[in-house]
């Protein structure tokens, strides 16, 4: 069964259609759906699944308690270390998501070091995302770190700089082997 890992940033707090049009594909294909607890593009996420009554979704949350389950799915506790703080406890979770998906549907605010940091995963891990860049209101997908560099390369500067800091982005792009996959067309 395939399994699509949904992710976004949190200042993305509601679907529009075409995001919904994706998911509705997603969903009408019977995928597998693995998702995160945070506030914002998950919880939107979340929810429209659960208007839905879509039942094919794991949640996983760092540590004991998700902060969302508005579905009250299946949940993946993930246990990271509590000396982690902020992004890093939260990566661990999505790591994990990453390992256990095969494609990745991500909601992009041109900004979110999350957002990115889980695009990096996938291709880390051969796998595509379907990458929807909310300032442009388009999809992308993101099959390797080419491709990821021509959508951080229309990013503010200033946003760009922000996230080459907080991700390491060029230790990170330094790791890459030109990880290929073909895409999933939903």
């Amino acid at each position: 069964m395939t399994t699509v890992f949904l992710s976004g940033s949190r200042a993305i707090s509601r679907l529009n259609d075409m995001i919904r049009e994706r998911i509705s594909n997603i969903v009408s294909k019977e995928f597998d759906i693995v998702l995160g607890d945070a506030n914002g593009a998950d919880k939107a996420m979340q929810a429209y699944l659960n208007d839905i009554n879509y039942r094919q979704v794991r949640v996983y949350c760092s540590g004991e308690r998700c902060r969302n389950n508005l579905g009250d799915w299946p949940v993946e506790n993930i246990d990271a270390d509590s000396r982690l703080k902020g992004r890093d406890f939260y990566a661990v979770k999505d790591k994990k998501m990453a390992e256990d998906a095969d494609f990745g549907f991500v909601l992009w605010d041109g900004k979110s070091a999350g957002s990115v940091g889980n695009v990096i995963e996938m291709i880390k891990q051969d796998k595509s995302v379907l990458m929807y860049v909310s300032k442009f209101k388009s999809f992308e997908t993101v099959s390797s770190i080419e491709t990821l560099l021509e959508q951080l390369r229309q990013t503010d500067p200033a946003d760009y700089e922000k996230l080459s800091k907080k991700l390491n982005l060029n230790k990170s792009l330094r790791e890459f082997d030109g990880a290929r996959q073909e895409s999933l067309d939903f």
